[in-house]
């Protein structure tokens, strides 16, 4: 039997062990609305495995209700335990290292009622007691909360926080700015630079990992991004997928320093591929 190969003529006979499936969302399994093909039958595969799939998406403007609507709406069967967010990530992050703090939030009502739920004391508001600053990638920008933003930050000495550095979220006709530029924008503005919470640390996959109870031989990261996804991959020592369907393209990989395990031009090349 002739083994299978990727984009790049790279043996995946290995991808035939992973059950623990971290799945990227914008740009890697659909495009705003549009649901990739391909999709569905990976992870259907996947089931019929024994193994399980996550979305770990950077994207926090919207909170994981949101996510299992929208998914939901799109033909994926999943439940709360199937995601896991740079807003979850953070809110971990703020628990361990900030567990009293006021904290000031720029991002969208979502994520604020997402930190709010959890037990955090977060407000919009400029106020004198706040602790905390923290900035998503948000959907809601207004010219009003940027004011306020950097006006928390030239006038309180507190840490500045953010979920998330991808410099741009892929749409259908082709990028908005991320939470990554809207912090560079606020950045140079009043010279401050959040510590980022979300991909390409490796928290996200280390947490979901040891709470499934995976090996980093059986775990794969699935994304379109080679600073975040694939990143995050390489930084929890796990195999990792590049989909072309996003950000990255192929001369990126061949010409970058970051490299994934596998490259394919599409989720259904990878399903295609791995039965």
């Amino acid at each position: 039997m002739i083994n299978k190969v990727d984009y790049f003529g790279t043996d995946i006979s290995d991808l035939k062990n992973k059950k623990l499936f971290l799945f990227d969302m914008d740009g890697t399994i659909y495009e705003e609305d549009r649901l990739f093909d391909g999709t569905l039958q990976l992870l259907e595969y996947i089931q019929s495995i024994g193994g399980e799939y996550i979305f770990i998406t950077n994207n926090s403007s919207k909170s994981v209700v949101d996510y299992i609507e929208k998914v939901n709406q799109l033909g994926i069967v999943a439940k709360r335990e199937n995601f896991f967010t740079s807003a979850q990530a953070t809110i971990v992050f703020i628990e361990e290292n900030y567990p009293h703090a006021k904290v000031y939030c720029q991002g969208t009502k979502s994520l604020l009622k997402e930190l709010s739920d959890s037990g955090i004391d977060v407000t919009d508001q400029v106020r004198d007691n706040i602790d905390l600053v923290l900035v998503g990638f948000d959907t809601e920008l207004t010219s009003e909360k940027i004011r306020n933003t950097c006006e928390v930050l030239s006038t309180r000495d507190v840490p500045f926080i953010a979920t998330n550095p991808d410099v741009r979220c892929p749409v259908s006709f082709g990028f908005l700015p991320d939470c990554g530029s809207i912090c560079e924008m606020i950045s140079k503005s009043v010279d401050k630079t959040p510590i980022y919470i979300g991909k390409p640390e490796p928290t996200m996959v280390n947490i979901v990992r040891k709470k499934l109870n995976y090996s980093l031989s059986e775990t794969v990261v699935i994304g379109d991004r080679l600073y975040t996804d694939i990143m995050i991959g390489i930084n929890a020592g796990v195999s990792s997928v590049c989909v072309l369907t996003g950000e990255a393209t192929a001369d990126d990989i061949q010409q970058g320093s970051i490299k994934p395990t596998y490259t394919f031009r599409t989720v259904k090349e990878m399903w295609e591929g791995i039965i």
